[in-house]
């Protein structure tokens, strides 16, 4: 009897344990997550989603889009980057000379052949960027030096990681705080089609979508992605043609005197992915807009 309670005891604890672990605890950091602080801004991210993007997510939740579509984004470190702004009395010729002159510096010496090939077949066009490195004194002594003989620079955070900077699929890696409005969060595990944390910045126009969703190889002609045709209702033109029917290719088209037309959960499923921006920075994923040094 002794060795039953003790056992019971030992099974209760370590269940009881585990919960706190793995529900309790999370429950008690995420659960009471708010709006954060854009970066040097006083907005709040994220923003509230509309009603028709907030139904879209349970569209795309019952679509099964998570099985092939991730929405996090990854990212591998920061690096910053000088980029020149102005030339102050320079010539392009000259400017490049005293910068090939910098290349014995041993702080440069590493990264000669880089800058090398960022002035390759530069006439002067403006901004350019000329060094891009996680070396904190490697950036300053170049920012230094340029400031020096009155070329104007500056410098900007930039995200490091294939998902960013080869792919450009979104400006920085993805947080808890982007996710605070999605309920549930569609991370997904498997990357058949892309990363959709910044489909709304990549693919801004919603007809664009609907077309995508209808038909997929009419825009992406190496698409893999099945026909989502359920989304939509093709029926006889009227005497008015429906201003949102799909402007589709004749392969594509259901045929002559008819349109096909996005059903509701189509228009929730684009509102949805139209929002996913996932496009400021943040405290906790720093970035600098390009427009900074525009």
């Amino acid at each position: 009897m002794k060795t039953g309670i003790s056992i019971f005891i030992a099974a209760f604890v370590a269940l009881g344990a585990s919960w706190c672990g793995l529900v309790l605890a999370p429950s008690l950091q995420l659960g009471g997550a708010k709006e954060t602080v854009v970066l040097q801004s006083a907005d709040h991210w994220p923003q509230q989603r509309t009603g028709d993007a907030t139904l879209g997510l349970q569209v795309y939740r019952a679509s099964g889009c998570a099985a092939c579509h991730t929405e996090q984004i990854r990212q591998t470190g920061v690096a910053t980057e000088v980029t020149v702004t102005g030339l102050g009395a320079h010539q392009p010729d000259d400017f490049g000379a005293f910068v090939k002159s910098l290349f014995i510096l041993p702080t440069l010496v590493e990264y000669t052949n880089a800058i090398a090939a960022s002035l390759q077949g530069w006439h002067g066009e403006l901004p350019r960027t000329l060094l891009t490195s996680a070396n904190q004194q490697v950036v300053s002594e170049m920012a230094n030096r340029l400031k020096a003989i009155g070329v104007k620079s500056e410098t900007r955070i930039v995200p490091q990681g294939d998902d960013i900077i080869a792919r450009g699929w979104g400006y920085r890696q993805s947080v808890a705080a982007d996710y605070l409005y999605d309920q549930p969060v569609q991370l997904g595990g498997l990357r058949a089609g892309p990363d959709l944390s910044n489909i709304g910045v990549r693919m801004p126009d919603a007809n664009w979508q609907w077309q995508h969703l209808y038909a997929p190889k009419s825009v992406v002609k190496t698409s893999t992605m099945p026909s989502f045709k359920f989304l939509f209702e093709v029926r006889p033109v009227g005497h008015v043609p429906s201003p949102d029917a799909l402007k589709l290719a004749a392969d594509f088209a259901p045929g002559p005197g008819l349109e096909v037309v996005p059903k509701p959960e189509a228009r929730q499923l684009a509102a949805y992915l139209l929002s996913l921006k996932a496009n400021v920075p943040l405290y906790e994923a720093p970035f600098t807009p390009v427009t900074a040094v525009k």
